[in-house]
């Protein structure tokens, strides 16, 4: 498994809970829930893109 994804993903979260926390103590809960959305759909995209080259592989592999 590639490393740098874990750590880009560790990295999106460590930013996105930081984010959060300081909205939610400044009265922005709606936009720190926004933040916490956005991160998820980014490190969402980003899993996805490599589940798709995973089917590629596995597709190449046997020949389909």
């Amino acid at each position: 498994m590639d490393v740098d994804l874990i750590f880009k993903i560790a990295a999106i979260g460590i930013l996105v809970a930081i984010l959060n926390q300081l909205l939610i103590r400044s009265g922005r809960e709606e936009q720190a829930m926004m933040t916490t959305l956005a991160g998820l759909v980014v490190v969402m995209v980003m899993l996805l893109q490599k589940i798709s080259d995973l089917f590629d592989l596995v597709k190449s592999l046997f020949g389909l």
